[in-house]
């Protein structure tokens, strides 16, 4: 059995995987910092008079992002809805279904995390086993060798740990972010939710119940 071939495809699965993370981070950074901003941007005008989409800055509505699909969503059909459980039923389902896009592509930066140190100690005791090989065959011949043999397969496990301990500063990192997000998704969520009966729906019951009033009273004269 070639060791060197295993230890060989240890490394350049470590490589991969070092990529990938790469990939990742800066994904997740950059979606996680516009998403922010625009929370935060949105926040500050979801105001109580704000009752549908249309009454929102240009600015917020031209560009798509998570809150501002959260706040859509639930804009677009409160007036409808009958009752205010209703209402807050669908709140929580459209609050769950865009918590879940948050968490996109995290579980790959969680499984590296776990896969590259481990991966790094399979490469170093294939790397160890192969140099034992080559000492039963040539013997003691050349220490340096055998050290170079022994220091290249502890490269494998320092490899797969400094991945590790990248990959792990990072996914704490979002995951703070997340928490961050979820906490002014909320808020956009309960912002969205208020003055249900505000609005051109309120105008036509009022007009109708004025209606009513003045035709029972033409009645009762």
């Amino acid at each position: 059995m070639n060791m060197q071939l295993f230890h060989d495809i240890a490394f350049y699965l470590m490589y991969g995987c070092a990529a990938l993370a790469l990939f990742v981070i800066v994904e997740r950074g950059l979606f996680f910092d516009y998403t922010l901003r625009q929370a935060v941007k949105l926040e500050k005008a979801m105001t109580h008079a704000v009752q549908h989409v249309r009454e929102l800055p240009a600015e917020l509505t031209a560009r798509p992002s998570l809150p501002m699909t959260l706040v859509s969503d639930i804009l677009s059909v409160k007036h409808e809805l009958a009752t205010d459980k209703d209402l807050e039923d669908f709140s929580e389902s459209v609050y769950i279904a865009n918590r879940g896009a948050v968490q996109h592509r995290l579980w790959i930066l969680d499984t590296i995390v776990t896969a590259a140190p481990l991966l790094g100690l399979l490469g170093t005791i294939l790397g160890i086993i192969d140099t034992f090989k080559a000492l039963a065959v040539s013997g003691v011949s050349d220490p340096g060798a055998v050290s170079q043999g022994i220091g290249t397969a502890l490269y494998a496990t320092a490899l797969g740990i400094g991945i590790a301990v990248v990959g792990m500063f990072f996914f704490n990192l979002y995951q703070e972010r997340i928490e961050r997000i979820n906490d002014h998704l909320k808020v956009l969520m309960l912002r969205a939710c208020v003055g249900r009966f505000v609005g051109p729906a309120t105008t036509t019951s009022a007009a109708a119940s004025r209606t009513l009033i003045e035709t029972g009273k033409l009645q009762a004269a």
